[in-house]
C-alpha cells in the first residue's frame, strides 16, 4: 500500500455540511487517532474513507459492530473473509465449520479472553464481548490498513490494552476513532483532532499530553 489521500473532501447530510472540506494524507505505516467530541464527524471521516480506500484492502471495525446476532462468534469472526472464499465453501461452513477455519479463529478468541463463547449466539453477550468479537473478526479479515469506529468504548482498562494491543499489532496503518486520549497517545504515532467537521489539530502523538486533547470534548 503506498500513501492514501484524501483531497478537499467534504461530506453533507440534506443541506447540512458535516464535514470538510479537508485534506489527509496517511503513509504506510502510521497509525492515527481521530479525537473530538461525539458528533463532530469523526466517524463520517472513517465513511469516507472507506468509500475512497475500500479496494486497498482495507478492514473496517464499524461502531455499530456490524454483526449477525442469531450466528455463533466464531460465524461472525468468519465473515471476516467471506469475499474471499467462493460462495458454496461459505455456506458449507454454515452447516459445518471446516477444522482449518476454527484452528485459524480459535486462538484469535483466546487472546480477546472469549474462546469461551465460540459456539454461543452473538446476541446472547454482552455489550463488551460482542465489541471483542468485532475486534476478532478485523484481526481475521487481515489487510493492509484498519478503520476502526470507537473500538474500545465498551471495554474496561484491562481489556482496552489487549484489544488496542492486539489490534495495532496486526494493523501497523490504522485509523482509529477514539475518545480515550490516554490510549490514543499510547497506540498511535499521530493524532488528528476534528472539530465541527474541520482539523484542528494534527500533531505527533509523541509531542501532545492528554491536557491538550481535552479542549476538544
Amino acid at each position: 500500500m503506498n500513501a492514501l489521500a484524501l483531497n478537499e473532501i467534504v461530506a453533507d447530510y440534506g443541506t447540512q455540511r458535516v464535514l470538510g472540506p479537508l485534506s489527509i494524507t496517511l503513509a504506510r505505516g502510521e497509525r492515527v487517532a481521530l479525537v473530538g467530541r461525539s458528533g463532530t464527524g469523526k466517524s463520517t471521516l472513517l465513511g469516507v474513507m472507506h468509500q475512497h480506500w475500500h479496494r486497498q484492502g482495507v478492514a473496517l471495525m464499524p461502531q455499530e459492530l456490524g454483526l449477525v446476532p442469531s450466528l455463533s462468534v466464531f460465524h461472525n469472526v468468519f465473515m471476516g473473509r467471506l469475499a474471499r472464499q467462493p460462495t458454496w465453501y461459505n455456506l458449507a461452513s454454515l452447516v459445518r465449520p471446516f477444522r482449518h477455519d476454527v484452528a485459524a479463529i480459535r486462538p484469535l478468541l483466546e487472546r480477546l479472553g472469549i474462546d469461551d463463547k465460540c459456539w454461543t449466539a452473538t446476541g446472547e453477550l454482552s455489550g463488551g464481548q460482542r465489541q471483542r468479537v468485532a475486534a476478532a473478526r478485523a484481526l481475521y479479515q487481515q489487510g493492509d490498513l484498519l478503520l476502526a469506529d470507537e473500538p474500545v468504548s465498551a471495554l474496561d482498562g484491562p481489556l482496552s490494552e489487549v484489544v488496542m494491543t492486539a489490534l495495532t499489532q496486526a494493523y501497523p496503518t490504522a485509523v482509529l476513532a477514539m475518545h480515550d486520549v490516554e490510549l490514543a497517545l499510547r497506540f498511535t504515532e499521530r493524532v488528528i483532532g476534528i472539530a465541527d467537521g474541520a482539523i484542528v489539530i494534527d500533531a505527533p502523538s509523541r509531542t501532545l499530553r492528554a491536557q491538550d486533547l481535552l479542549v476538544l470534548y
